[in-house]
């Protein structure tokens, strides 16, 4: 199943479904990531939490950061590592 990018009520956040276990709920931020596969999703720039549970994440940016350069790079490393 390819990822599925869809927004939320926060304009800073979005869902991105995987359609596979993610494990969770659980959220990650910079120097507290136990799970080695969201990570990557960290060192993107402008990325400051990921929340993951179900079958989903959902990637919290900075304001200053916008979704065209994240929603790439998110959804390539969310496809190698979940589907």
């Amino acid at each position: 199943m390819p990822v599925i990018v869809e927004t939320t009520p926060n304009p800073r956040a979005m869902k991105f479904t995987v359609g596979t276990p993610v494990g969770g709920p659980a959220t990650y931020t910079s120097g507290s990531v136990d799970d080695e596969r969201f990570a990557p999703l960290l060192d993107i720039a402008g990325v400051v939490s990921v929340f993951a549970t179900g079958n989903f994440v959902t990637i919290t940016r900075d304001e200053a950061a916008t979704w065209d350069d994240i929603v790439p790079a998110a959804t390539s490393v969310l496809e190698a590592s979940f589907t």
